[in-house]
């Protein structure tokens, strides 16, 4: 209970008290009501920890399945539109923003949601699908989708989503993991590169036309080999 209050203090500059945190956060709330009920859950009530679950959703916006297991220490920031499936497993430290989805791709059964290693961002609005593992120290941008396991340390963004940036599975300072404005944007990187081999080619093509028209020049007919030529042509040189 503390290692989310503590975390929140960490990680949000507009937190200004303990009080604060503990009176104005719908993340904070959704993780504690959430507590009890994956409790009632492991103890197999039935109906119980859906009607906690659906009373946490109302309050808060935020809908975690009592099955979920959620680690000490987790974050959700704002929070609206965030849902964390069934058998999602969410690892300490991990910062979770609004309009995330951990979900899963189907009907299956069993395990179908992902695993979320320590210290993950995922930004606003990302879709983890299916039973998936995302370890440690991963960055994931707002708006990507992942559905493939994402190894320690990397960063990752995009529809589907790509490891832009391969990590040591080192963790990030606080800063780094907030600046989200850092993150690479593959396809601004992909139309950089085509402009420059465009300009490069048109280069080519320019000093080529400059040679042709050079070879033109120096290989032209002049009048009097066009009077030559004609006459031959017609017969008068025979």
């Amino acid at each position: 209970m503390f290692e989310n209050i503590k975390i929140i203090k960490k990680f949000d500059p507009a937190a200004k008290s303990y009080l604060e945190i503990i009176l104005c956060y719908p993340g904070l709330h959704a993780l504690w009501l959430h507590k009890f009920a994956h409790l009632l859950y492991r103890l197999r009530l039935p109906i119980v920890p859906r009607l906690f679950n659906y009373l946490s959703r109302f309050l808060t916006g935020i809908d975690i399945h009592p099955g979920a297991k959620i680690a000490p220490g987790v974050f959700i920031d704002h929070g609206a539109g965030v849902v964390i499936g069934e058998t999602a497993i969410v690892g300490a430290g991990s910062l979770i923003f609004q309009g995330v989805t951990l979900g899963g791709t189907g009907k299956e059964t069993g395990k179908r949601h992902p695993t979320i290693g320590k210290n993950v961002v995922i930004g606003a609005g990302a879709k983890i699908l299916g039973n998936i593992v995302v370890e440690d120290h991963v960055r994931i941008g707002a708006g990507s989708v992942v559905m493939r396991n994402v190894p320690a340390g990397c960063t990752v963004v995009g529809i589907p989503g790509k490891v832009v940036k391969a990590g040591d599975g080192t963790s990030d300072s606080v800063e780094q993991m907030l600046e989200h404005n850092q993150m690479p944007d593959p396809i601004a990187k992909v139309f950089s590169v085509l402009l420059e081999k465009v300009e490069t080619q048109q280069q080519l093509i320019n000093k080529l036309y400059e040679k042709q028209q050079l070879l033109e020049r120096t290989t032209t007919p002049q009048p009097e080999d066009d009077l030559f030529l004609q006459e031959f042509i017609h017969g008068d040189g025979i």
